[in-house]
């Protein structure tokens, strides 16, 4: 069965994150949500609804009789069953927005929905950037359950200190963890298949530490945090969550946080996640064009893929960056660093889109991973439509 993900209405609330990927391929917890819904309904076959100059990379679904989905919540056991249980024409719907449905993409309409039946338990439904971090911990506990029920933990080596349940700790094959402290007492800690937690880290969980991803030297790691795969993390962090192939791999403090793929936050980078009022944090938000309370008093950085900072960079409570923003100017940037920023300052010059496709295709390749045209296509609309 193919699974159809769609943005539905959500798509810009997420921005900058969605600039370069539907809000399925976000991550949250150990997971993207499409590779959350593609084990809990046990299909690869997956495809995306989303805005134009994305459907390129993200293809467009087959004309076959499909599941359609709004993938950014987690299911209880009674709403996976009552997806798993629709049949063709019958939908589920959520505060009045459509959830789920078995329609044939052939001809995908809402006329062909015959039966809608409404939800009324509580989602854990997730509508803005903040959310990633502040249902983190919720995110891990859940993928946590999916993905070791019923499998065995690699032992952890006798060189380290360990606090908490030992159920609560989960090593794939391949890990390395040595000469560390970790703390299962506050929650979960999982370390993915060939990650690395060198010495002198200490870690107090819920923690996810995806495929082929590093904790460096001395690093302190408190949760709820998920660093995705094929990324290096050191100094201190608390509650952040890196989608993938990024690293803040030197000293700095990062709180309250949500990285894209691709960036670099340069030795000593900091961001600030507490006002020194202790007033609730507002970020930039990209659908209503000004700066909106989140109602959280700890908010950090929000960040686009490819961006980098260089050392020393400060952040404020609350910043927003976008997309290929090369941030290198004294002082504290402003609290929303456009897309293509050069230096990170208000009216600075854009980086060249030629020179940021230059660093984006050689920050791939040191992860064997291409630079396509596709990819190119993307920032090149960003560039001009942002």
């Amino acid at each position: 069965m193919q699974l159809v993900f769609s943005d539905a209405q959500f798509w810009e609330d997420f921005l900058p994150l969605t600039f370069t990927r539907p809000v399925a391929e976000m991550r949250c917890g150990m997971l993207t949500f499409s590779e959350r819904w593609q084990k809990l309904l046990d299909t690869s076959e997956i495809s995306f609804i989303t805005e134009d100059f994305l459907q390129e990379k993200f293809w467009k679904p087959e004309p076959v009789e499909s599941l359609f989905i709004v993938p950014n919540f987690l299911p209880t056991e009674n709403v996976l069953a009552q997806i798993k249980d629709l049949k063709a024409g019958e939908a589920l719907v959520y505060e009045n927005e459509l959830l789920a449905a078995k329609v044939n993409m052939d001809r995908f309409s809402l006329n062909q929905i015959g039966k809608m039946t409404d939800i009324h338990e509580e989602l854990l439904f997730f509508k803005q950037p903040t959310d990633l971090f502040s249902y983190n911990e919720k995110a891990i506990d859940f993928d946590f359950e999916l993905l070791t029920k019923g499998r065995r933990s690699q032992e952890l080596s006798e060189t380290n200190g360990f606090l908490g349940n030992a159920d609560d700790l989960f090593i794939e094959e391949g890990a390395s963890v040595e000469f560390s402290t970790l703390n299962t007492r506050t929650g979960k800690i999982y370390i993915g298949k060939n990650a690395e937690v060198m010495e002198g880290c200490n870690l107090r969980g819920p923690i996810a530490l995806c495929e082929e991803s590093k904790f460096n030297l001395g690093a302190k790691i408190y949760g709820a945090t998920t660093i995705g795969p094929h990324s290096k993390v050191g100094g201190e962090v608390n509650n952040i969550v890196i989608f993938g192939y990024s690293n803040k791999a030197h000293d700095g403090f990062l709180g309250n946080s949500v990285i894209g793929e691709w960036c670099n936050l340069g030795a000593d980078t900091n961001s600030s996640n507490l006002k020194n009022n202790y007033a609730t944090v507002k970020l930039w938000n990209y659908r209503s064009k000004r700066f909106a309370d989140t109602g959280l008093q700890f908010a950090g950085l929000i960040m686009g893929d490819h961006s980098k900072t260089a050392i020393n960079t400060q952040f404020n409570t609350g910043t927003v960056v976008g997309v290929a923003a090369n941030i290198f100017k004294s002082g504290f940037p402003p609290n929303l660093i456009e897309s293509f920023s050069w230096g990170g300052m208000k009216g600075d010059e854009k980086f060249k889109l030629e020179k940021a496709c230059e660093v984006a295709e050689k920050a791939m390749a040191r992860r064997k991973i291409p630079f396509t045209e596709v990819d190119r296509n993307i920032l090149k609309y960003i560039y001009l439509e942002y």
